[in-house]
């Protein structure tokens, strides 16, 4: 078994059967947790970095010569940038090697980092800061190579603890660069401060990746669970109400800051003295969102937290139109929490589609576990991808309320609409039980006992 170059050895593991409960006790375990810390270690820089212009554009004044519309359109970019990437990240951990990737990965992180930090100055083109915040979309890729990889190291038993850390390490980078942040604006320091904090990280990530990380060598990319993934309407059903979810996540911790200082004048120290609540708050509850869906379903979960978005959505844009900034935070804190029980249930949901899907098709047992677990790993990395998407329509929202309207109000009743929609879809596709259909559509669970829909 590869256990590192720090040891001299092969980083490739031949052999790897976590399913085996004497292998798993013996060695895997151990191995498991090992290349699990690193991973997160990995991803949560990513995070870090993907997100990083959520708070350079709090140190952007009017010295840059750059309106609020235009730095909502550099965080954009750096959002869509980073869920086209997370597409060929999904597939790059069966082709070079979890532990080779990963070193390649976190590597990456130096070309944002290190071209912000040589160009960010005023009088510095708008071109050359679009350049890099589209170089730092490379961090968004992160997470879908990392779920990949951890998902291949622990058994079935293990892996919605070992997935869950590995999602909620990584999304905690988002609070941990604003943070870091807020340190920075606080002790009279600039951006390049803040840049100079994470370069070192990027360099310890790929460091600790190559010392202390292994690749499988019997982990393959499934090109034909590919194909059906995309060609299942349930992939594309799941990845609209991920949009809902992450989407949310992901695009009001990249504008959250953005928003207090153009609609509600606070200066950066103050922003980032609010940013950074939300997206933390909900990182720590992502798990909640899956422990919930895993005792009441996720379907049902998933329905309740729509409802509740748009209430809370609802709140807002009263907020907004009283200008009150203390019912505007609170109401958006309340949204971050929400997308991040939102994030959980809806993963959860996966899995047990797919295997209500091989039901169907008159497999049961085992077979039914093991095609749901093929179809769902392979539909993950596309749902991820599509569901970051959602970060740049809320961002590109944003840009055009405030062109329009010197305001984010319409903006928020775009998202309340939406909210309303995904709603609905829930609703129809996984809790509706029409006359002529009564019979629940069920999932093996492979202890004996099926489950409908409502509660997968």
């Amino acid at each position: 078994m590869g256990q590192g170059v720090w040891k001299g050895r092969d980083t490739w593991i031949r052999r790897w059967d976590p399913e085996d409960d004497a292998f798993w006790e013996r060695e895997g375990e151990r191995t498991a947790r090992r290349n699990l810390a690193f991973s997160v270690l990995s991803e949560h820089i990513g995070f870090s970095v993907w997100t990083l212009w959520s708070v350079m554009v709090l140190f952007m004044g009017p010295e840059y010569g750059i309106d609020p519309a235009g730095k909502f359109f550099l965080v954009s970019m750096a959002t869509l940038v980073g869920a086209v990437a997370r597409v060929p990240y999904t597939f790059a951990v069966a082709r070079f090697g979890g532990r080779n990737w990963t070193v390649v990965a976190a590597s990456l992180l130096l070309l944002p980092t290190v071209a912000a930090f040589l160009v960010m100055e005023p009088g510095t083109s708008y071109t050359t800061f679009l350049v890099c915040a589209l170089l730092t979309g490379v961090g968004g890729g992160n997470f879908a190579s990392s779920m990949t990889n951890i998902n291949a190291f622990f058994p079935l038993r293990k892996k919605g603890w070992a997935l869950g850390l590995n999602a909620g390490g990584g999304n905690i980078g988002v609070p941990v660069v604003q943070l870091v942040a807020l340190a920075v604006i606080g002790a009279g320091g600039g951006p390049r401060l803040l840049l100079g904090v994470y370069i070192p990280l990027v360099v310890a990530a790929a460091v600790c990746a190559a010392l202390f990380m292994d690749n499988i060598a019997s982990v393959k990319n499934d090109t034909g669970a590919a194909k059906e993934a995309v060609r299942d309407p349930h992939t594309w059903i799941m990845a609209f109400l991920y949009v809902g979810t992450f989407g949310s996540f992901i695009g009001y911790s990249f504008a959250f800051g953005l928003v207090l200082q153009t609609q509600f004048g606070r200066t950066p120290l103050e922003a980032a003295q609010l940013t950074f609540v939300g997206p933390l708050l909900g990182s720590l509850v992502r798990p909640v969102g899956g422990r919930l869906a895993d005792r009441y379903g996720g379907a049902r979960i998933t329905l309740g937290n729509f409802v509740a978005m748009a209430a809370a959505t609802g709140v807002v844009v009263v907020a907004s139109l009283r200008e009150s900034l203390t019912l505007f935070t609170a109401a958006f804190v309340v949204l971050f929490v929400l997308s991040g029980l939102g994030n959980g249930s809806t993963y959860k949901m996966i899995p047990g589609i797919f295997q209500a899907k091989a039901v169907r098709q008159g497999l049961d047992g085992e077979a039914a576990l093991s095609y749901g677990r093929r179809l769902s790993g392979a539909a993950m990395g596309l749902i991820g991808a599509v569901g970051a998407l959602g970060g740049l329509g809320i961002n590109l929202a944003f840009r055009q309320s405030f062109q329009g309207t010197g305001a984010g109000t319409a903006a928020y009743v775009s998202f309340l609409g939406f909210y309303a929609l995904c709603f609905a879809v829930t609703w129809a596709v996984y809790l509706r039980r029409p006359a002529a259909a009564r019979a629940p559509v069920t999932a093996a669970t492979g202890t004996g006992r099926e489950r409908s829909y409502a509660e997968v």
